[in-house]
């Protein structure tokens, strides 16, 4: 069963329906960009994530590739519903990559639907870069799931903040996916504990780049294609349109722009051991 996670965008700001009194209605899918004709098929539930987010369930049997949709929402109580046409979205999702094939066909301008051969292919190239956006970042780019049973919140915090929950660790990003309370009055919740990189645009970006980038200059010719500026006679050789240098608009992202993602390792200052007094100043007393 397929999710597509939502999240809706009123008057040009981000809103959450369900907190201000509205509702998320449905989301229809259909097999063209201009979202006209049979529809291919409908959400058969949505849920509310804790941050705001919309969970929506697509049905079971839809083949893999490039779907357009039109989502519905009521923004805020006594609104009018509103039907949002921009929402794009590639099947499967959930495979552990943060970009998707067909996102890499564009780069490339190859044409879609892709291949069963062609989205394996583009696959294996999105793994590779996001490898290297792991090991130059030290952590693992996909979060790890996290349950806390039966516990209480803290005071003071909202519920949606992961400091009000008894996590064993906050050395890393933390996100409440939901909280459910208990018959006893505690709660369960389901947290993400790591760097989700799918939702962070500067590595969507550098993989997506990069990722096409390696196709291009595969040996042999990879798919994609350079422009040319000129071509001897005969063709005997072929000059092609040089990419712009790192730091000019339109070049490739550098692998050092992500360094703002990289862990922060600490360690605690511990003092430095003193002479018991009457010999020295100890640590906590001291006679002078």
């Amino acid at each position: 069963m397929a999710t597509y996670t939502y999240q809706p965008v009123h008057a040009g700001l981000v809103c959450d329906p369900v907190s201000d009194g509205g509702q998320v209605n449905s989301l229809v899918l259909y097999s063209g960009p201009e979202r006209e004709g049979a529809p291919i098929g409908a959400s058969t539930g949505v849920s509310r994530l804790a941050d705001g987010r919309y969970s929506f369930t697509l049905p079971d049997g839809i083949p893999d590739g490039r779907y357009w949709a039109v989502a519905s929402f009521i923004p805020s109580q006594g609104q009018p519903s509103v039907t949002d046409r921009t929402v794009r979205l590639d099947l499967p999702s959930g495979s552990g990559l943060i970009v998707s094939p067909e996102q890499v066909a564009d780069e490339l301008g190859l044409p879609l639907p892709l291949t069963a051969a062609q989205r394996e292919a583009l696959r294996i190239d999105i793994g590779k870069a996001q490898a290297d956006v792991s090991g130059y970042l030290g952590r693992p780019i996909i979060p790890r799931p996290h349950v806390l049973r039966a516990v209480s919140p803290l005071f003071g915090y909202d519920l949606s903040d992961a400091r009000a929950w008894p996590a064993s660790s906050y050395d890393d990003i933390t996100t409440v996916l939901s909280y459910t309370p208990t018959a006893d009055g505690h709660y369960d919740v389901r947290l993400l504990v790591g760097l989700h990189a799918a939702e962070e645009e500067p590595i969507v970006r550098y993989v997506l780049a990069h990722a096409a980038e390696m196709i291009r200059n595969k040996p042999g010719g990879g798919d994609g294609e350079r422009r040319v500026t000129s071509v001897s006679a005969e063709g005997q050789s072929v000059s092609y349109d040089s990419a712009p240098v790192a730091g000019q608009a339109g070049a490739l992202p550098a692998l050092d722009s992500l360094s703002g993602y990289r862990k922060r390792l600490y360690r605690p200052i511990v003092g430095a051991p003193a002479v018991a007094w009457p010999y020295g100043r100890g640590r906590r007393y001291g006679r002078w």
